[in-house]
């Protein structure tokens, strides 16, 4: 289920968030008026307010908790990707070395780079690193460097560097998608949630007895929980929810690949 909602995109998380939270509002105000007995509605004012402090310090703790924490991980997710994207650099250019034949890694290279981009930057092959024509690529670039790196007349210094540089492209790839398949834990949720909703139930119960302008008020409240709660979901999935990671390091090192960089072009 918490998997299912990172998936969806921002705009119906946001949607959804602000509707949930304004129909539990509504209903909570309906709930008290059905529910609490008319002899007993004299204590319901005096009751909700006192609550009314500790749970919005509760949720707002829980919230700025869950959020900082999911902010601080979309920052590594996108720390992981420049990672690679300086490991991938690195091997590209100790494959200019001199003696090395650069042609093969370079191409190699770039079809690897292109092939996670395209089949293995979201949803499940991300979080498995299963993807067969990524796995055919990585393979292939493995080959073509270590072969380099065996030839007689490269030497020891070049065909080192090329071993460590290829090392670091396979460790960084390791790395992401093992952040990949990090799952949000599911009671993690169900407490910012269940506190969320505590906090307008109860304010709607404070206006039970409002009119419907006046009851109003209490959609602020609401807003925020539901706002808060869609930003934690959108924020919960780097590589297959609402805010994927950035690809652009990746892409800038095609691009230098693709336009000679690397061998002195433009």
């Amino acid at each position: 289920m918490v998997n299912w909602l990172t998936s969806l995109p921002a705009v119906v998380l946001v949607v959804c968030g602000l509707v949930l939270a304004l129909l539990v509002a509504a209903l909570a105000r309906i709930g008290v008026r059905a529910l609490v007995p008319v002899e007993e509605r004299d204590r319901v004012p005096q009751i909700a307010p006192p609550l009314m402090p500790t749970l919005g310090a509760a949720f707002a703790i829980f919230a700025a908790l869950s959020l900082a924490s999911e902010a601080g991980y979309l920052r590594a997710a996108e720390g992981l990707v420049s990672d690679e994207a300086a490991a991938a650099s690195r091997l590209a250019w100790a494959a200019t070395s001199p003696r090395v034949q650069s042609e093969p890694i370079h191409a190699a290279l770039l079809d690897y780079l292109q092939t996670t981009r395209a089949k293995e930057w979201e949803g499940t092959a991300a979080a498995s690193g299963t993807d067969t024509a990524t796995a055919r690529a990585i393979a292939r670039l493995e080959r073509s460097v270590r072969a380099e790196a065996a030839r007689p007349e490269v030497g020891t210094p070049a065909g080192t560097e090329l071993v460590v540089s290829l090392d670091g492209v396979t460790s960084s790839r390791r790395a992401r998608v093992a952040a990949a398949s990090r799952d949000v834990p599911a009671l993690y949720v169900v407490t910012l949630v269940v506190s969320g909703l505590a906090l307008i139930v109860n304010s709607g119960a404070l206006v039970f007895r409002c009119s419907l302008r006046t009851s109003l008020l209490v959609v602020g409240i609401a807003s925020v929980v539901g706002l808060s709660l869609a930003l934690l979901f959108a924020l919960s999935a780097p590589w297959s929810g609402a805010f994927i990671v950035s690809g652009h390091p990746l892409d800038a090192v095609v691009g230098d690949l693709k336009s000679g960089f690397f061998n002195g072009g433009p």
